[in-house]
């Protein structure tokens, strides 16, 4: 047996620390809130993309074409009962490497034109921007086709230069979408309730605002959604809800599964988690939203997974070592599981570390929550959890041996009352 760590030494600085941690982050929450993202308030949620006009392409022939453009190729629907024929063409970019292969062979069909601007003819057509926001019907008003930078030499577009023309608008956030050469951005404006039309004026303001910065033509509305007050504060009441569910199932898991000092012990641990994330959260100014919560749940079921597997221990060495002392007992078993702890939490934690470094916007913000969390679960299976029943034990012995001590005092007292008098002396 290797030498037993005395964890037990620490239970009381520890719940101290995880006492003033979440006091200051409860205090902090009522002074200055969550930082709520669009998902938990009325707002509108859109994303853009820089990029080039290469040039524009229309229809005046019989009947309906529709373009559809993704990462491969581009494709063009004619129907409608004056169409001279139902088709659907499709130009491959392997096959038309360049814009001016593509515009050549697009321009065989009657009615369509295409125009493209200067220069642009020997670009290669992998760069065309496809068209996100559903399929585009082509029409004598010509619609604009774009392009992402060549290099990193053509491109225009940071999230400051973003954050920067959109500052006006006063409370935002903007993230960048991988890869960071396509120029694309999520951006998150809050509805406040003052402009009646904010779901047609916002739009339009953003692509003014960024053209301004960037230049004319040079923003593609990827998509736009809208999130109502309703719909955001159903989303809030719902998300506390999931949680409150989740400590109750965590607490009657336990309690089957062990006693229901361990159960409350398994639930303060991962209350204790959650509480440290909120004053992260809160202090940090982390936006709070829906990823946010789903980092909030799989920080819990990583704790209380580890919470149950010491458990498991003390009960077993409780089994071997029934004579030894609780605290004893609780201290050996988080050695013994201290080993694999550590490595189940670093192989965790270099996954997480990958998705940190190597990821941007709510995916670099999930990591961080995932490793802050992780980091507490550790803490709390051993000094919050661990306390907590070596803590319920303790009382559970003096309460027994203030019951004895009535019971004897009761014995003793009774016995006194059936002693016979002693019988007077006369001298």
């Amino acid at each position: 047996m290797k030498k037993v760590i005395r964890f037990s030494k620490f239970f009381v600085p520890a719940v101290i620390i995880s006492t003033t941690i979440i006091v200051i982050g409860i205090v902090g929450y009522f002074t200055q809130g969550f930082n709520l993202g669009v998902d938990f308030q009325a707002g509108i949620n859109e994303t853009v993309q820089l990029a080039y006009p290469v040039g524009d392409i229309s229809f005046n022939g019989k009947g309906n074409a529709e373009l559809k453009i993704s990462e491969t190729q581009l494709m063009v629907i004619f129907s409608g009962a004056e169409a001279q024929k139902q088709q659907t063409l499709t130009f491959d970019f392997k096959a038309y490497p360049t814009f001016g292969d593509l515009k050549s062979a697009l321009e065989k069909q009657a009615g369509v034109t295409v125009n493209l601007a200067q220069g642009s003819e020997s670009l290669p057509t992998t760069l065309m921007v496809p068209t996100f926001q559903g399929n585009s019907m082509l029409s004598a008003a010509p619609i604009k086709l774009y392009r992402v930078p060549q290099n990193e030499s053509e491109m225009f577009a940071t999230i400051e230069v973003v954050r920067g023309a959109l500052k006006s608008l006063g409370e935002i956030t903007v993230q960048t979408i991988d890869p960071i050469s396509s120029q694309r951005f999520l951006i998150r404006v809050r509805d406040d309730g003052k402009d009646p039309q904010f779901t047609v004026n916002m739009p339009q303001k953003i692509k003014s605002l960024l053209e301004t910065a960037t230049g004319a033509d040079r923003v593609v509305v990827i998509s736009a959604n809208y999130v109502g007050p309703r719909y955001s504060q159903t989303l809030a009441k719902q998300a506390g809800w999931l949680t409150f569910f989740t400590l109750l199932l965590i607490l009657l898991y336990s309690t089957i599964r062990f006693r229901i000092e361990y159960a409350i012990g398994a639930v303060l641990s991962v209350v204790h988690d959650a509480l440290i994330m909120v004053a992260f959260i809160v202090w940090t100014r982390m936006e709070f939203n829906t990823t946010t919560i789903a980092a909030i749940l799989t920080i819990l079921g990583y704790s209380i997974n580890d919470t149950i597997v010491q458990f498991d221990r003390v009960r077993e060495e409780l089994k071997l070592h029934p004579a030894d002392r609780f605290v004893d007992v609780v201290d050996t078993a988080l050695t013994l599981t201290l080993g694999r702890t550590l490595i189940t939490t670093l192989t965790t934690i270099f996954a997480v570390l990958a998705l940190l470094f190597f990821t941007t916007g709510s995916i670099k913000d999930f990591a961080l929550a995932l490793l802050i969390g992780m980091t507490s679960g550790v803490y709390s299976t051993i000094y919050i959890a661990g306390a907590f029943i070596v803590w319920w034990d303790t009382m559970r012995k003096k309460r027994g041996m203030k019951e004895t001590g009535k019971l004897a005092e009761v014995k003793n007292q009774g016995a006194d009352k059936a002693l016979p008098a002693s019988p007077a002396i006369k001298h």
